[in-house]
C-alpha cells in the first residue's frame, strides 16, 4: 500500500515538474528574448521555487535543461552573436533575514576557519542587463546578456546612451586598463517612463507595461536614432575582464568605476558585518519607492574578489552572491469566487474572494476585479490561480489569472441580469464597460449615495457625513436622498452622539442646503457622467431640473461638451419612476429646483463671457468656493 502511494507521488511530482519546466521555459522566452513578459517577477519566482523544491525532493527529476540548471535566454538573430569573457551569471534570492543570514554562512563553511566577511550592498535595477567593452579607454562593444555565455551586439544602440562612457576615464590623465569589460544595468527612470508614455497617449501609439520592458525594448531597435530619442540611462556595477589593474574587492571596482567616469549607483554601501546588512535590507524595503527608478531588492556581494573566487559558482549563481527580494506587492493566489456590489452611481462592481495571501506584510483576502469587461479580457475564472497587487495603500487587485496552472474546474464568470440588492434589471449603456442599477432608491447605493448628496462639491450640509447617513439610514430615516430634508429635531432627540446643540446646527444646515444654486441640487443627484461642470452647463441651458425632467435626447443637441451618449444618460435617468419621486419630493421640501435670473451689479459688465478668472491664495472675506460661486451666478446671469 506504502509503495503504491509513493509511486502514486511520484508519477503525479513528475507531471507537476514537467508542466512548470514548460511555464517557465515559455516565461524566460517572453522576458529575455521578446522583452514581453506576460507574468510579473513574483510570479515567476513562485514558479521557480515550486520547481526547485519538486526537485530537490526527487533528484531524478532534475533534467539538463530545468530552468533552474541555465541562465534564460537566447541570443536573437536579428543581431549578432557575441561571446562574453566570462558568465553572466544570475543571482540566487533571499527574501527575508533568516535566508539572508542562512547565506552568509553557507559560504562562512566553505572558506577557512576564522574567516571574516565585509560585505557590498547595492540597489537591484530593474533594467537590461549588458556589457561593456573597452579596449585602450575607447568603447569597442556593447553586448546584452542573452544566455549568459552569448549575447547580442548591439554597440550602436549603447552608443546612443548619454550615461554609457565613449572613452575612459571620462576626466583626468590616468592612464586606462589596456582591457576593460564593465558589466551594468541600462534602465528607464519613474519620471522619464511616465512622460514618454503619455507622449505616446497623445499620439495615440504604443503604451509600455513598465519601465523595464520599455528599456530593453528601446535598447534592442534596429535603428540606433530610435534608440537615441528614448531617455534610457546605466548603473555600472561589476567588472568582468581587466588588465593593468589588480581589483582587491567589489568596493575597490566601484570606486575605479566612479574613477573612469561610469555612473555608479550612490545607494551603494559597503558593511563590516551581516548584521549591519540585515538591519540596511530590512530599513530599505520600506524605502524603495523613493529611488528614481525602479527596484525589487538589494544585491549582497562578498567584498574580497579573493573570496568570490575561492567559493565560486554553483548551477547559475555565485555563491558569493545574493539578491535580497523585498516584500512582492504581488503574489499568486487562487480565486475562490467572485462576489458583486453595487456603488453609489449603480455601477455593478465585481470583486474577488481569494485565498488569503500575504502582500507586503498584509493578509490579503478580498480585491477588485473592475468590471465585467475587464475579467473577460483577461479570461480570469473562478478557482484560477491569479496575480494580486496591492502598491502602497491602494485596495488589491486581480491583475490576471495564471493560465499554466488551471485543472479543467475552473468557471467563467458572467454579471447577473438583475441588481443583486433591488432586484431591478440592470443596464449596460452604449460605448461604456460598467453596468448599472439605474434605481436610486435600490439599499446598496443609498448611503454612498447620501453621502456624496451631502459632500462639500454637491449640497455641502455642514456636520453631515457618512456615519450621520449610516445612522439615519439604520434609523429608517432615509430611504432615499429626498428625505435628509423631511429630518427634524425630534427625530435626532435621543440618538447616540446627538446633543440638543448639535441637532440645533445640522437642522440649521439641512434648511440652509434648501437655497444652494440649482447646478448643486443637479450634481448631488448622482446622475452617471453629471458633475460639478457638467451640471453647470446642463443648468446654464435648461435653467431648472423641472426642465431637465421633460427634456429629451432632441432637446441636448448644440450644448457644448454634451454628446448624445451623455444626453441619453441624463434622459433615462429622469425617466425612471423612483428618481422622479425624488424630484417630486425635493419640490415639496422646498428645494430650490429653478435657477432665478440674478441682475448685474449696478454699473457692472452685463456679462463675464470670454474672461477667465483664477482663485488662489487666501481672500480676505470669503473662501474660495464662496468666490467662485460668486462668479459663477454673475457669469450664468441673464437681463
Amino acid at each position: 500500500m506504502k509503495a503504491g502511494k509513493e509511486a502514486k507521488d511520484a508519477k503525479d511530482a513528475s507531471r507537476r515538474a514537467a508542466t512548470l519546466r514548460a511555464a517557465l521555459h515559455h516565461h524566460n522566452h517572453r522576458y529575455h528574448v521578446l522583452d514581453d513578459p506576460e507574468i510579473s517577477d513574483a510570479e515567476f519566482d513562485a514558479l521557480l521555487r515550486e520547481l526547485k523544491a519538486i526537485e530537490a525532493a526527487h533528484p531524478e527529476l532534475r533534467t539538463a535543461d530545468s530552468p533552474t540548471q541555465r541562465v534564460g535566454g537566447q541570443a536573437q538573430e536579428r543581431f549578432a552573436k557575441v561571446g562574453h569573457p566570462a558568465p553572466m551569471l544570475s543571482l540566487g534570492n533571499v527574501f527575508d533575514e533568516a535566508e539572508l543570514r542562512a547565506w552568509s554562512e553557507r559560504a562562512l563553511r566553505l572558506l577557512p576557519q576564522g574567516t571574516q566577511l565585509a560585505y557590498v550592498v547595492e540597489p537591484k535595477i530593474d533594467g537590461l542587463s549588458i556589457l561593456l567593452h573597452y579596449r585602450r579607454g575607447s568603447f569597442v562593444l556593447g553586448a546584452t546578456r542573452g544566455d549568459g555565455e552569448v549575447g547580442e551586439d548591439v554597440t550602436a544602440n549603447l552608443r546612443t546612451v548619454q550615461t554609457v562612457p565613449l572613452a575612459i576615464p571620462v576626466a583626468g590623465a590616468a592612464k586606462p586598463p589596456e582591457l576593460l569589460v564593465v558589466r551594468g544595468e541600462v534602465y528607464m527612470g519613474r519620471e522619464d517612463f511616465a512622460r514618454f508614455n503619455e507622449e505616446q497617449a497623445a499620439r495615440g501609439e504604443k503604451v509600455y507595461a513598465n519601465p523595464r520592458n520599455f528599456a530593453a525594448g528601446s535598447l534592442r531597435q534596429l535603428d540606433p536614432a530610435v534608440t537615441a530619442a528614448r531617455p534610457l540611462r546605466l548603473w555600472a556595477y561589476q567588472v568582468l575582464a581587466c588588465e593593468g589593474v589588480a581589483l582587491a574587492s567589489q568596493w575597490h571596482t566601484l570606486e575605479l568605476l566612479r574613477t573612469l567616469g561610469f555612473p555608479v549607483s550612490p545607494e551603494c554601501r559597503r558593511f563590516a558585518g551581516i548584521d549591519e546588512v540585515a538591519a540596511h535590507c530590512a530599513a530599505w524595503a520600506s524605502r524603495r519607492d523613493e529611488l528614481a527608478y525602479e527596484t525589487d531588492g538589494l544585491v549582497v556581494k562578498i567584498d574580497a574578489r579573493e573570496l568570490q573566487e575561492r567559493l565560486g559558482a554553483v548551477g547559475n549563481a555565485p555563491r558569493w552572491a545574493v539578491a535580497y527580494k523585498f516584500p512582492s506587492t504581488e503574489v499568486v493566489t487562487r480565486l475562490l469566487s467572485i462576489g458583486v456590489n453595487v456603488g453609489r452611481t449603480g455601477v455593478l462592481m465585481p470583486w474577488a474572494e481569494l485565498e488569503p495571501a500575504q502582500i507586503g506584510g498584509v493578509t490579503v483576502r478580498n480585491a477588485t476585479l473592475h468590471n465585467a469587461d475587464y475579467i473577460r479580457e483577461r479570461d480570469i475564472r473562478i478557482g484560477d490561480s491569479v496575480v494580486v497587487k496591492r502598491a502602497g495603500e491602494v485596495i488589491p487587485q486581480v491583475l490576471r489569472s495564471v493560465p499554466e496552472l488551471r485543472t479543467g474546474a475552473e468557471q467563467v464568470f458572467a454579471l447577473p441580469e438583475h441588481c443583486p440588492a433591488c432586484g431591478e434589471r440592470v443596464v449596460k449603456l452604449e460605448d461604456e464597460v460598467a453596468t448599472y442599477c439605474v434605481n436610486s432608491a435600490c439599499p446598496a447605493q443609498l448611503i454612498r449615495s447620501v453621502e456624496y448628496f451631502v459632500s462639500r462639491g454637491a449640497m455641502d450640509i455642514d456636520g453631515f457625513g457618512i456615519r450621520q447617513g449610516e445612522q439615519f439610514v439604520a434609523a429608517g430615516l432615509l430611504h432615499d436622498v429626498a428625505d435628509i430634508f423631511s429630518i427634524t429635531a425630534p427625530d435626532l432627540t435621543g440618538m447616540a452622539g446627538f446633543q440638543q446643540k448639535r441637532i440645533d446646527k445640522l437642522i440649521a444646515a439641512i434648511e440652509e442646503a434648501k437655497n444652494r444654486p440649482v447646478w448643486r441640487v443637479l450634481a448631488a443627484l448622482g446622475i452617471h457622467g453629471v458633475g460639478e461642470v457638467v451640471a453647470q452647463t446642463l443648468i446654464e441651458h435648461f435653467h431648472s431640473i423641472d426642465a431637465l425632467l421633460s427634456a429629451g435626447p432632441e432637446d441636448f443637441a448644440g450644448i457644448s461638451g454634451i454628446g448624445p451618449i451623455l444626453a441619453g444618460t441624463v434622459v433615462e435617468w429622469f425617466a425612471h419612476e423612483h428618481n422622479r419621486r425624488i424630484v417630486d419630493k425635493l419640490r415639496a421640501a422646498g428645494v430650490r429646483l429653478v435657477e432665478e435670473a440674478a441682475e448685474p451689479a449696478a454699473g457692472g459688465p452685463r456679462t463675464l463671457d470670454g474672461l477667465t478668472f483664477v482663485i488662489t491664495g487666501t481672500l480676505p472675506t470669503y473662501g474660495r468656493e464662496q468666490a467662485a460661486e460668486m462668479i459663477r451666478a454673475a457669469a450664468c446671469s441673464r437681463p
